[in-house]
């Protein structure tokens, strides 16, 4: 059985956008899919979010092997959180959506200044290739939120082909993303 991880973004929770739906989708799969409920926007620190990722592994009964075949899909902030846990753990493949390798510069920057350099250091890009050698990056060519510039960035220093989705938005409930059936049909070659 695959485990995978969806994880929200900064002012979400795991009932919006199209995290429920793809859930339900990868369950028909006989996946294991886990989507932690993060502190945010109070409480939303790096270090509060590896609290609840590591509470998840717990209470899911997974070990280091059990990660080793799983499958992370981070929106927005929840893509920045993976590159954190990407330098630590070794992952199937990482799916980012709508994500960025440092603040964006938006409204949002302020409850994510833990998550990225300067904060923190800068990631470690050699460990985060070596510990995942399956990189997916969706950008929406009018997200009001993250700038084209930010995700070719992010797609560059995982070495990934940015995949520039059109009238995406942010991928959100707003933007009309209850479902996301590109997502899902790339995940599928790997469940």
């Amino acid at each position: 059985m695959t485990n995978v991880f969806i994880f929200h973004g900064a002012e979400g929770s795991p009932e919006e956008n199209w995290f429920p739906w793809l859930k339900k989708e990868l369950q028909y799969k006989k996946c294991n899919v886990i989507v932690p409920r993060f502190p945010t926007p109070e409480g939303q620190t790096l270090e509060n979010w590896l609290k609840v990722f590591e509470e998840s592994i717990e209470e899911a009964n997974l070990n280091r092997e059990d990660l080793e075949q799983a499958i992370l899909i981070g929106h927005s902030v929840g893509g920045l959180f993976m590159l954190s846990l990407l330098e630590k753990y070794k992952i199937k493949a990482a799916f980012f959506v709508a994500s960025f390798p440092g603040l964006p510069g938006n409204r949002f920057d302020e409850g994510m200044k833990t998550f990225a350099p300067p904060i923190r250091a800068d990631f470690d890009w050699q460990k985060i290739q070596t510990n995942c050698h399956r990189f997916f990056v969706y950008h929406g060519d009018n997200d009001p939120y993250v700038g084209l510039g930010t995700a070719q960035k992010l797609a560059r220093n995982l070495h990934a082909k940015l995949q520039l989705v059109k009238g995406a938005g942010h991928f959100n409930g707003s933007a009309g993303y209850l479902k996301f059936p590109l997502l899902l049909e790339e995940i599928k070659r790997f469940v």
